[in-house]
């Protein structure tokens, strides 16, 4: 098996990237420098973090998590299914921070207006890196995604139910234990 499609290298790739992500929106996205007239409400420089800037990036970055670890348990059929949910919340959490890079000042309106008690005031709005940061592990999240469909090909199979052709040996074989015994009486078969 390559390296790059072992179970473990694939699932730890997302596991990482996700929390990047999630680590993103713990920082200052914004640094928002206030009007003079609005100063007096607690100074002149707001920092703004990720998860009130672009509040989905948070819950985003947790579904595209759970879907990585979600893969290393599942099943030929539901590794496509989490490939697409993973795709999604990659490009989900692109798009909430590629709208803040866009406009940072709409952004910063709500922060702006619980700190200061007025909205739709004027700032000067300035974004750090952590904004172009979640763009990046956004877009890598989605690729290493996408990595799980040719990797879990290599992947040995999790159940005897994934092995082909072995429903056929157990079926002829005594039953091993109570569990098996009920697998025979779910195929009709009565181990009596």
């Amino acid at each position: 098996m390559p390296a790059w499609a072992r179970k473990s290298t694939v699932v730890l790739l997302i596991a990482v990237l996700a929390l990047a992500v999630f680590g993103t929106t713990t920082q200052t996205w914004l640094s928002v420098s206030l009007d003079p007239a609005q100063a007096g409400a607690g100074g002149d420089v707001l920092d703004v973090q990720g998860s009130k800037a672009a509040t989905a990036v948070t819950g985003l970055a947790l579904v595209a998590l759970a879907g990585g670890l979600a893969a290393s348990i599942a099943g030929r059929i539901a590794r496509w299914v989490i490939t697409v949910i993973i795709v999604l919340a990659a490009a989900g959490i692109v798009a909430a921070a590629a709208t803040v890079l866009a406009d940072p000042l709409a952004a910063a309106q709500g922060s702006i207006a619980a700190a200061t008690g007025v909205s739709g005031g004027q700032a000067q709005v300035e974004a750090t890196a952590f904004p172009f940061l979640a763009v990046a592990c956004g877009i890598l999240l989605a690729l290493a995604g996408l990595l799980v469909v040719p990797a879990g090909r290599h992947w040995k199979a999790r159940t005897k139910y994934d092995v082909a052709g072995r429903g056929t040996a157990a079926a002829t074989a005594g039953p091993v234990d109570e569990i098996d015994s009920w697998d025979r009486l779910s195929r009709g078969d009565d181990p009596t």
